[in-house]
């Protein structure tokens, strides 16, 4: 990525743009990006920053305004990286400066490189400004550094582990991956099974750092989700989407889907469950936490945008999005992250799925609906009568229970208007009062927990009808259950 990088610098310069922002963590990548691409059209690389003024040597420390006014003094064509930049850029005499050297640069072939993590332009600079970004590396930019530090030569075999050692390390920064392959190496004695599972808890401690980002395993599958019969085969058409043989076959590559419905019926399971079925890493991006702290927004969702890609092929989970994106007609700081984030959604090329659940229609930026963002909308509504038996026969399972011992369709049909959620914890309540007495589940125990259960269609019966008006001409139903079909459209 860091030659694609230098590549896109130098078509910038030779376009005429004299002031660069190059945004990345990651300094000495993008140096050497700077390096590559300064050698493809002559020039010189120097390096400014505030503790040691330019390439080092004290000439224009302390300020930005102090940079520029040695950078006039310098004749010879040049790019002039200044490093931290986004600590600088508030300096309105420094910025009202650097535009009045613009023609200077033309003349003598130099151009500024803002380098930084986070770069907000001042309104002034926004339009002369060309903008790059140097996301994480890749896995063959990955593979290079790792066959040098492994020793291999040219040609020369890797070990067996090497590739997987390399998609272990996706998602780190050059400088992490590196740190986390000499660690594993030396912790396991070489490059084995061992040093791939050190690179893996690296990782996930590195990814704990992401303030917006987290890794979660996927611990259950579809044939743990109950119902949701239609969007269970709509996933599963898509499992194979995803290899080099769909885009011979003229397939482009799954962007995700939007599941839309009611509390409790499954959809943020669904996300878990599709990356444990297709084997995908799973990635939650929690918007709230993104303007949280001092960090900017844009950079934060834009860094676990790049961590996503990286990653790739990868499930990333957006779960309750509305909640995110509901100040974005008030907060200007929502409303460019919003605005960026859709961007990221409509061209993406790389194999992200993105799964975004929602609970409050109302909230749901109507730009987020437009076909494009996502291959499909899905609505999610309670749980049939054959829903509901599957759902209580899974629960009954995973807690070492015969379901074929409970009558499930006299029990499914008590239960009419409970959730997924609430039919778990109707399962958990019965076997609570069965241990309490020392004695076997029986249906009894199932059919009180769930007399005593109190739906929250209660509670919200007035919005989920209204999210069940809005969706019967917009969304696709996440089950075909004949029975179901009536009621939803009843309803």
């Amino acid at each position: 990525m860091s030659r694609e990088c230098a590549a896109e610098l130098v078509l910038l310069f030779r376009s005429g743009f004299r002031i660069l922002a190059l945004e990345t963590f990651e300094e000495d990548r993008a140096l050497d990006a700077l390096r590559r691409a300064a050698e493809t059209v002559g020039l010189t690389l120097e390096t400014w920053s505030l503790a040691s003024g330019l390439s080092g040597g004290g000439d224009g420390a302390g300020s930005f305004d102090s940079g520029l006014r040695a950078l006039g003094h310098r004749g010879d064509p040049s790019l002039f990286a200044f490093l931290d930049a986004q600590r600088v850029l508030d300096d309105t005499v420094a910025v009202r400066r650097l535009r009045d050297l613009l023609p200077l640069f033309a003349e003598r072939r130099q151009a500024v490189v803002l380098l930084g993590p986070a770069l907000e332009l001042p309104p002034e600079l926004a339009r002369e400004v060309g903008r790059v970004e140097l996301p994480l590396p890749r896995a063959a930019e990955l593979a290079e550094l790792f066959r040098k530090e492994l020793g291999l030569g040219p040609g020369e075999a890797a070990p067996p582990t090497f590739e997987r050692l390399v998609r272990a390390s996706l998602g780190l920064t050059a400088g992490e991956a590196l740190r986390s392959l000499r660690k594993g190496l030396a912790l396991a004695g070489g490059p084995g099974e061992e040093a791939v599972a050190a690179i893996v808890r690296d990782k996930r401690q590195a990814l704990r750092r992401a303030r917006a980002l987290s890794f979660h395993d996927a611990a259950a599958g579809m044939d743990e989700v109950g119902g949701l019969g239609e969007l269970k085969r709509w996933l599963r058409e898509r499992r194979r989407a995803f290899d080099e043989e769909a885009r011979r076959f003229g397939l482009p590559v799954p962007r995700g889907l939007l599941l839309l419905g009611v509390q409790g019926c499954g959809k943020s399971l669904c996300a878990k469950a599709v990356a444990r079925e297709w084997q995908f890493p799973l990635l939650r991006l929690d918007l709230a936490a993104a303007f949280g702290g001092g960090e900017s927004p844009e950079q934060t969702v834009r860094e676990a945008t790049w961590v996503a890609e990286s990653l790739a092929p990868a499930v990333l989970w957006i779960d309750e999005i509305e909640k995110g994106f509901a100040a974005s007609d008030r907060d200007p700081r929502a409303s460019r992250v919003f605005g960026s984030f859709l961007t990221w959604l409509s061209e993406k090329q790389s194999p992200v799925f993105v799964v975004a659940t929602a609970n409050d229609v109302g909230h749901l930026p109507p730009e987020l609906l437009r076909r494009g963002r996502f291959d499909e909308l899905f609505f999610v509504d309670l749980p049939s009568q054959s829903e509901r038996e599957e759902i209580l026969a899974i629960h009954l399972r995973k807690r070492g229970r015969d379901p074929a011992q409970f009558p499930l369709a006299e029990l499914a049909a008590e239960a009419e208007r409970l959730s997924g959620a609430e039919l778990e914890q109707v399962v958990s309540a019965a076997l609570y009062t069965a241990f309490a007495e020392s004695r076997e589940l029986e249906a009894n125990d199932l059919a009180n927990a769930i007399g005593e259960t109190v739906p929250l269609y209660d509670t919200y019966e007035e919005r989920i009808k209204e999210l069940r008006d809005w969706a019967r001409h917009r969304a696709r139903p996440a089950t075909l259950d004949a029975r179901m079909v009536d009621l939803f459209a009843g309803r």
